[in-house]
């Protein structure tokens, strides 16, 4: 993924809320599920780390991105955004990338 696409994306998360929180359970395959169908629906999500879940913020969000197969695309305190197109969407739905 470019810089360009990156901020594009950053732009774009800037106005959302966090879809999934992850809480003191931590990385279960529950929250795996659910951001993964969070992703599906909307391609572009926040995921919140609670404060009591005791997760290393930098290395939970680097793993969530690989178990769901979504690019970590920032991570600002404890909240950190995914994207992950999903080709099965209408094409004036999805999130068109720049060059």
């Amino acid at each position: 993924m470019t810089t360009r696409q990156r901020q594009f994306l950053k732009g774009l998360a800037h106005p959302l809320h966090p879809l999934v929180q992850i809480g003191k359970e931590g990385v279960s395959q529950g929250i795996i599920n659910t951001i993964n169908a969070e992703l599906l629906n909307h391609e572009l999500i926040k995921v919140k780390i609670g404060n009591n879940s005791g997760l290393e913020k930098a290395g939970t969000s680097e793993e969530v991105a690989q178990e769901t197969g979504a690019v970590l695309v920032q991570l600002i305190g404890k909240t950190f955004v995914l994207f992950k197109p999903n080709p099965e969407k209408p094409k004036d739905k999805r999130i068109i990338l720049p060059k």
